[in-house]
């Protein structure tokens, strides 16, 4: 990839290129991030064909919500797609510094710790965006569109698969840490939030098939 070049800006037929391509960047993290990308678009998507229509006024809190939260997700998760990109450059150019030395041995190792940290907290970032999107496609199922039902599962799968791609960059860096305390946290994190959404993510499959609509969301305190 050029230095002047971002993901965003490049063509699907563009993106798929590159990935396709021997370059390791960009890779695995940065399409999880993009197909979590995805699935923000078509939460907005069903979010914008339901808002101001009669059948669909009741939900209209619900859906308006939805609708801000995936055009946030979809333009985070696609800065995130160029951060995993940068952040395993950077492990990758440490893992290339001299080690003849024990000088150049320390110096490469704590290059090496810090930015495979870098590179488990971007795809960490990447899962709880993730989390925020199928928590938001749950609450739109049976509050939305019924003719746009199967782009709500379909959005729900796609942030399924992108949280657990980008949990296995996360744990695939976590050893370089070399940090117990970190790893426990971040592993004990990853672990809670992939369970939230494998569940969410079997609601919408569920609400999708059952169709018709639920009960508006109870309004939250403020």
């Amino acid at each position: 990839m050029e230095p002047t070049e971002t993901l965003a800006g490049l063509t699907l037929a563009e993106f798929s290129e590159q990935l396709a391509s021997g370059e390791p960047v960009p890779g695995g993290g940065s399409a999880s991030a993009v197909v979590g990308s995805l699935a923000g678009s078509l939460l907005a998507m069903v979010a914008r064909l339901s808002l101001d229509r009669p059948k669909y006024e009741p939900h209209r809190a619900t859906i308006e919500q939805a609708l801000a939260a995936g055009e946030h997700g979809r333009l985070r998760l696609l800065a995130l797609a160029e951060e995993d990109a940068a952040a395993y450059s950077r492990f990758a150019a440490a893992m290339k510094l001299p080690r003849e030395t024990e000088a150049e041995q320390t110096a490469r190792t704590e290059r090496m710790r810090a930015a495979a940290r870098a590179a488990s907290e971007v795809p960490l970032a990447v899962v709880r965006e993730c989390a925020i999107l199928l928590d938001q496609l749950e609450a739109m199922a049976g509050r939305s569109n019924t003719n746009a039902a199967s782009d709500l599962e379909v959005g729900g799968r796609l942030a399924l698969a992108a949280a657990r791609g980008a949990a296995a960059n996360v744990m695939i860096n976590l050893p370089f840490v070399d940090d117990a305390r970190y790893t426990g946290a971040v592993t004990a994190e990853l672990n809670g939030l992939l369970e939230t959404i494998e569940r969410d993510s079997l609601s919408v499959s569920r609400r999708v098939a059952g169709g018709g609509l639920r009960e508006p969301e109870t309004a939250q305190p403020a």
